[in-house]
């Protein structure tokens, strides 16, 4: 039986397109206020794992269940708003003349484009709060194309939070980011955890530096299969970095983060 306190559980996925398995037997049961951190190499399965666990994936296999509700048994799509994605992809996808403010605003219903739902005032007040907290003040009727790299990631992270979602998925949001933008994004995690320390993350990366300190959690994948998983203080290891990657890395711990020197 499901436990009432998970956000999050995956048995025995499975996900296979055109005969190439890309997930396979994977089981991942996050509880509330878990913040996990799901790393591995490219084509390992990790963008996949996200997309099961955001519902815009259908497993070929296994069960999907999100706060109770197992997909493919019960209308899950009002459950759609309880799950917040942030992605360097989905920045791809949104129109450079877009308002900032619009794109914030927009996350509501998951929309690119303003143009199919109605917003209002309150909808604007909520997207201009949420970019005041990740240090987006003052930018509300600015281009989204006008911003770096870094600043575009962080408005798609106040998006991702505009329906105060129980679970958010952060597919690789520091990817191209310079170390300045990248420090910051990592603090606008960290601040969100100490505010609601009782939503539950899912963090992918190929980085052990982009590990917010506040993570808790590790999921490791390769080839669309769990390699290790569990508390993150017991589970990241050198080890398992230098086999999930063909690099022998020196793994050392800083503070509340981590650092992965390759061994010359």
């Amino acid at each position: 039986m499901t436990n009432r306190h998970a956000v999050l559980e995956l048995t025995g996925v499975g996900v296979v397109r055109d005969g190439t398995t890309i997930l396979c037997n994977l089981s991942l049961r996050i509880d509330r206020g878990e913040r996990w951190v799901v790393i591995g190499p490219n084509g390992g399965g990790k963008s996949t794992l996200v997309g099961v666990a955001g519902l815009s994936i259908h497993p070929s296999s296994g069960s999907v269940t999100l706060l109770g509700a197992e997909l493919g048994k019960v209308d899950i799509r009002p459950l759609r708003g309880s799950v917040g994605i942030a992605s360097a992809l989905l920045a791809q996808r949104l129109r450079l003349e877009l308002p900032v403010n619009a794109v914030v605003y927009c996350g509501k219903y998951g929309a690119l484009e303003p143009w199919w739902h109605t917003y209002t005032a309150v909808d604007e007040v909520r997207a201009r709060d949420l970019l005041a907290m990740v240090g987006l003040d003052g930018h509300e009727r600015q281009h989204f194309g006008l911003l770096s790299s870094g600043e575009r990631q962080r408005a798609l992270l106040a998006r991702s939070l505009f329906n105060d979602p129980q679970l958010l998925l952060l597919d690789e949001p520091n990817a191209g980011l310079d170390p300045g933008a990248r420090e910051a994004l990592i603090e606008v995690q960290d601040h969100m955890a100490g505010q609601r320390p009782d939503r539950s993350t899912i963090l992918v990366t190929h980085h052990v530096e982009d590990i917010p300190g506040s993570a808790t959690h590790l999921l490791a994948i390769d080839r669309g299969e769990v390699v290790a998983q569990g508390p993150l203080e017991t589970t990241l290891t050198g080890a398992l970095v230098s086999d999930l990657f063909g690099v022998t890395y020196d793994l050392r711990r800083h503070g509340r983060r981590w650092v992965g020197l390759p061994r010359l």
